[in-house]
Order: structure tokens, then sequence, then C-alpha cells
């Protein structure tokens, strides 16, 4: 069985092979300042910083299948192992991706009004924490964010089931829905996308603006599956070798950390 995968949702994804990528951004705040008709004005410096990404990191999958162990199973059977592997990488990007938490603002306990801690997700908190999220969004000026690209949040099973169960407590449409079908992963409801994952580090989970994590996949590696004929590694093996391996890079710029968040629970 597979895990769920969001990175593609919440992650601005570049296909590239490009290893370093650059992304300069003004580092000094301009002001607008008053001004009178016809006097002179003052010119307010603009200091520039470059934030990087490099495509460094790599995950590989080799398997091996004898000779006669593949002359007695299909193509179709070949193609469904390279296709498992496919799967097995992305869920590796997942993991990546949410293992990243450090890189984020830290969101604890007193974004909910409480004292210094990690949180207890609840059915009686989890929508003060989709408020919370938010509204940190908006006090760090991300509203346009907001707007175009939505907030999200990627929960826990557990957390899921209590968001579930609030739903199903609450409005009517939606309350309908949730009672009749469950609710799907990515699923937009209090203001924010809603996703699932098995994948978290324990005791954190992500969220903020969707599109603002960096992920760099080198394409010329990414959904290439490689059949060696009698791979060797000290001497020749009869049978094929199935090989499939991604290569990625994260990244967290600094002009858009404030509005993504590691989220501390219990």
């Amino acid at each position: 069985m597979d895990y769920p995968q969001n990175w593609k949702e919440i992650c601005d994804v570049q296909y590239t092979d490009v290893r370093i990528f650059n992304n300069p951004y003004e580092s000094t705040v301009a002001s607008a300042a008053d001004h009178v008709r016809g006097t002179a004005y003052t010119f307010q410096a603009t200091a520039l910083t470059d934030d990087t990404r490099t495509i460094s990191s790599s995950s590989i999958v080799p398997q091996f299948i004898d000779r006669a162990d593949l002359a007695q199973t299909t193509y179709m059977k070949l193609m469904n192992i390279a296709e498992k592997q496919a799967t097995l990488l992305n869920e590796k990007i997942e993991t990546a991706v949410l293992a990243n938490y450090a890189a984020l603002t830290t969101f604890d306990n007193t974004e909910l009004g409480g004292s210094a801690g990690n949180i207890t997700v609840s059915t009686s908190n989890i929508d003060d924490i989709c408020g919370a999220v938010l509204r940190e969004i908006r006090e760090a000026k991300g509203q346009s964010l907001i707007n175009r690209f939505g907030a999200f949040v990627v929960w826990r099973p557990a957390d899921f089931e209590k968001l579930e169960t609030f739903a199903r407590a609450n409005g009517f449409n939606t309350a309908d829905k949730a009672l009749v079908n469950g609710q799907v992963p990515g699923f937009y409801y209090l203001g924010v996308y809603h996703y699932l994952s098995n994948s978290h580090t324990a005791g954190h989970l992500i969220a903020g603006v969707r599109k603002q994590i960096s992920l760099g996949i080198l394409k010329s590696t990414y959904g290439q599956t490689l059949f060696n004929q009698d791979p060797a590694d000290t001497t020749p093996l009869s049978g094929v070798g199935i090989v499939s391996r991604i290569d990625y890079g994260l990244a967290v710029w600094s002009n858009t950390k404030p509005v993504l968040y590691n989220v501390l629970v219990s």
C-alpha cells in the first residue's frame, strides 16, 4: 500500500538540470515618504540578497530479478516493479519536505493564546489552529499570497479524523458531505486546504501558504528507470537489474519563511 503524497500540491516544484538555483530578493524595505511639490527628494538605497537552492540530495531504489524468475513472470510484472519504485521515490520526497520543518517559522501553543509548548490537536481546537495559521499569515503581510495560492495544513491521520468529526458537527452542506462521504484530503474548509500524510516527523506538522517551499528535481533522472542486463557487483549476476533514482533540493526562501510554519504538536 502507498502513503499519501502532497508535495506537488504544497511546493513550488521545478524540474531542471541546473544544480544551483539563485533567488535574489530585495533585503531592504523601501518606504513611501511625504513629498512637497517642486521640492527635491532623496533616493533610498536598495540592497539585494541572494538565496540559493542546490539539487544535491539523492535517493535510489535498486532491485535485481534472476533470469529464471523473470522468465516465469511477465513484462507487465516488470513494469509494475518500476512503477512501485517511482512511488517509493515520490514518498521519499514527501518525507524530505515534511522533515524540513526546522527551516520554517515556529508555531506552537502560544499562537492559540495558551502557554508555550506543543499543541494537542482536538476537535475543540482544530478550527482554532486553522484560524491562527491564517492570522499569522496575514500579520506577516501574506494575504495577497493567500489570495493567489491558498493556505494549507498537512495533518496526521489522527488529526484528520478530528477534522472530519468537526466538519460533521458543524455547518449544513459541509456536515452533510462529511457524514455521507467523509472528506478527501485536499479539500477546502475553514479557509484552508487540508492534506493528510503518514510521513511526518514525530511532533511536527507543517502549514502556511502553498507553493512557497521551493523544490528542485533533476529532470534527467526523475521518472527514468534503467534495466541492466546481467549487472555486476563483484561478479556478474544472471538476470536484470531495475534501478530508479531521484535527485532533489529543498529551500525555504528568507522572504517567504514568515508565511510557512513548523507546527509543534503532541
